[in-house]
């Protein structure tokens, strides 16, 4: 054990299991194998930016933790816990996904976002919890190891040549980023397509993992599939299991345009051990407003008869991009806000498989992610969250995770949730500056111009919200919640927030030194309301005192149920799904 009590790598670690109240050591013992063999690596998000501005590196992470877990039932009235267990029906894996590497021998990222890849894992299995973290193997990350710098480029850091080289290589290096091929540190989200699992990102790349032991697998680039340099790691899926995506082509042949594709969830039995990917299918295109300055975009949302794309004026500079690692900068700086251009908001019919005719649009904005989208009485109504300007991405950029980042970095555009209502089918002869949306429940409206255009202005839902989930057998859907976390100025997230469009009121969950991960909704197999299900949290604490956990609430009522306690560094991650045990291949495990 090291002098925090930690596991040290090649030695055994204890399960600690803790309720709201005393710690339960339930002295059982069990392996943990070290990931990697580098202890010059540091971590700086989550619990990792706690030690990085006190100057301390973390070891390497740890494979896997057994615990059973207590869980707690404390009415706010009494302010008691009493031991009980998980639900029977909780059985699968939570998978999350996120930057978790910063540091390689001397080299650093400069950008938050930019770290190697690592996922973790929690494994609901017969009222125990298992965990477990592994950082993908992809090139990127086994090319840096080797190096022991870093010598591939994300999107904040531009990578260089090793000094050591000679001319020729040096120049074939520069000529060929000329169109760079981005990298697979696919550190964002988790994508399943058919049986199988893939670690994402915004490239065109994707890696295979097997969800039971996170061991990377094959690479796989889309472009073998589709014409996309970048896309989405927000994909959708239908319910037949296929997924839907999106992806942005760069002047191909001449145009840049925005890629719609299918990927089926099964292939022919004839087929079987062949990918689904290799049956995917274009639905559609959409082009870009401007051929050398297409929009950036995080997600996109559907409904039952549309795709929604929102294309933003945070654009990237393909010109700026062509020629950045010539002048010495990131590709990040090839991104800008354009707050005087117009949001194009795009409904393609699943049907023709085309956008609308008509030009639907409103202000600048920057959005990442979707809430939800449906259609209700000849209106399409659509959730996002969204900012003034793009100071969330300049925000974690390392240099300004000092000692004071939690009382000093502020956004200066706050998160709001955001609710748009275009009208379908309104009449031409609708006179100008007719606002066409018809439904009593909003107050968003869309107003017919002159030129036949109409400019959308939302209602504004709630603020200083972000990462957030439904329950997704609600998604393109009416519905009424979705859970968040809680942001409010700083971009770190202190609370988890439930939300209820219909009433406008919210339920929270806090407790002090703690920082959210993204609540996952896991519905319960006897679902008779949207809400019935638990809310799934890994939980990094700012006081080195404290022990991060997995927190599980009761989606209904948000009172806490249980907490399984690990006693390793947790990363704040990004996304991730849960897994449930039906959908796991027993081959794997």
């Amino acid at each position: 054990m090291d002098c925090r009590g930690k596991p040290a790598p090649g030695h055994l670690a204890r399960a600690v299991l803790r309720q709201n109240g005393p710690v339960h050591d339930h002295s059982e013992v069990y392996a943990i194998e070290p990931v990697g063999s580098h202890s010059v690596l540091v971590g700086i998000p989550g619990s990792d930016i706690r030690n990085l501005v006190r100057n301390k590196k973390l070891r390497p992470k740890f494979s896997r933790v057994r615990a059973q877990v207590y869980c707690t039932h404390a009415p706010v009235e009494f302010g008691t816990h009493t031991q009980c267990e998980l639900p029977s029906w909780l059985q699968g894996i939570l998978l999350r996904n996120g930057p978790g590497m910063h540091t390689v021998g001397e080299t650093r990222y400069n950008h938050w976002f930019d770290g190697l890849a690592l996922m973790h894992s929690f494994t609901f299995k017969n009222g125990e919890v298992y965990y477990r973290s592994k950082y993908l193997r992809s090139d990127a990350y086994n090319c840096n190891i080797e190096a022991n710098r870093i010598v591939v480029s994300e999107f904040g850091t531009m990578a260089y040549p090793d000094p050591c080289k000679n001319l020729f290589a040096k120049a074939f290096c520069y000529l060929s980023h000329t169109i760079p091929e981005f990298t697979d540190n696919c550190l964002i989200n988790i994508m399943k397509t058919g049986e199988d699992y893939y670690a994402t990102s915004e490239t065109n790349f994707i890696r295979k993992i097997n969800p039971h032991t996170l061991e990377t697998l094959e690479k796989v680039d889309y472009n073998k599939y589709v014409a996309v340099n970048l896309a989405t790691s927000h994909p959708h899926y239908d319910s037949a299991g296929n997924v839907l995506n999106m992806g942005t082509s760069i002047v191909d042949k001449g145009k840049t345009k925005y890629v719609i594709f299918k990927i089926p969830s099964s292939v022919p039995e004839k087929e079987k051990k062949l990918s689904c990917l290799k049956h995917l299918e274009v639905l559609c295109s959409i082009p870009s407003q401007s051929l050398l300055h297409p929009s950036y975009y995080h997600s996109f949302g559907v409904t039952e008869n549309y795709i929604i794309f929102m294309e933003q004026p945070f654009k990237l500079d393909i010109l700026k991009l062509a020629t950045a690692y010539f002048r010495g900068v990131n590709w990040a700086s090839c991104l800008s806000f354009h707050k005087e251009d117009k949001t194009w908001i795009h409904l393609i019919d699943k049907q023709t498989k085309k956008d609308i005719s008509t030009k639907i649009y409103t202000d600048a904005m920057v959005l990442f992610h979707h809430v939800n989208a449906y259609e209700e009485d000849g209106h399409v109504v659509i959730d996002v969250i969204s900012y003034s300007d793009n100071s969330l991405y300049q925000m974690f950029y390392l240099k300004n995770l000092n000692e004071s980042f939690e009382e000093n970095t502020k956004l200066t555009s706050i998160p709001a949730c955001k609710r748009f209502v275009v009208p379908l089918g309104f009449g031409k002869d609708a006179e100008v500056g007719t606002n066409l949306v018809k439904l009593p429940s909003t107050t968003a409206t869309a107003l017919k111009e002159k030129d036949g255009n109409i400019y959308c202005q939302p209602e504004m839902l709630c603020e200083g919200i972000e990462l957030p989930r439904i329950n997704y057998d609600y998604n393109g859907k009416k519905y009424r919640y979705f859970y968040a976390t809680e942001v409010r100025w700083s971009p770190v997230p202190t609370k988890i927030t439930k939300y209820d469009v219909l009433t406008k009121k919210k339920l929270s969950w806090e407790e002090e030194h703690c920082w959210p991960a993204e609540p996952v909704f896991v519905p319960s197999p006897d679902l008779k309301e949207e809400d019935d299900g638990l809310i799934l949290s890994s939980i990094v604490t700012s006081d080195p005192r404290k022990a991060p956990f997995l927190l599980v609430l009761d989606a209904k009522t948000f009172t806490e149920m249980a907490r399984a306690t690990v006693n390793v560094n947790l990363h704040l991650d990004l996304h991730g799904l849960f897994i449930p045990e039906k959908d796991l291949n027993a081959e794997h495990e």
